[in-house]
């Protein structure tokens, strides 16, 4: 092949053009939709949009992630690439309401 490189860049930039997106809402201390798929394998970014008057904090141990979300605000948390499985999450400040999982598949 005459030019590997400049394959090695257009196929690393189409990569990253299908970057997965998901996104979640807070709402009446609730995540919408409780649970979320995501293709195995893959990196995706979880964007968390917090409808309600309070803040809420995306807390899970299996994803090891952490994120205080402000009222009305929007924030981006990538996770993966996961194995198949199931990986909670839940609200740090509703944890009784505030609860779901991302499932890999």
């Amino acid at each position: 092949m005459k030019y590997p490189l400049l394959l090695f860049c257009l196929v690393s930039l189409t990569a990253h053009a299908a970057e997965t997106e998901v996104s979640l809402v807070i709402r009446d201390h609730k995540f919408e939709p409780a649970e979320v798929r995501i293709p195995a394998g893959q990196k995706v970014r979880l964007m968390i949009h917090n409808q309600d008057p309070t803040p809420e904090e995306f807390e899970s141990h299996e994803l090891n992630r952490e994120k205080l979300i402000a009222p009305g605000a929007t924030t981006g948390i990538y996770i993966g690439p996961l194995k198949p499985g199931r990986y909670p999450f839940f609200g740090d400040f509703n944890d009784k309401t505030a609860q779901g999982a991302v499932v890999v598949e």
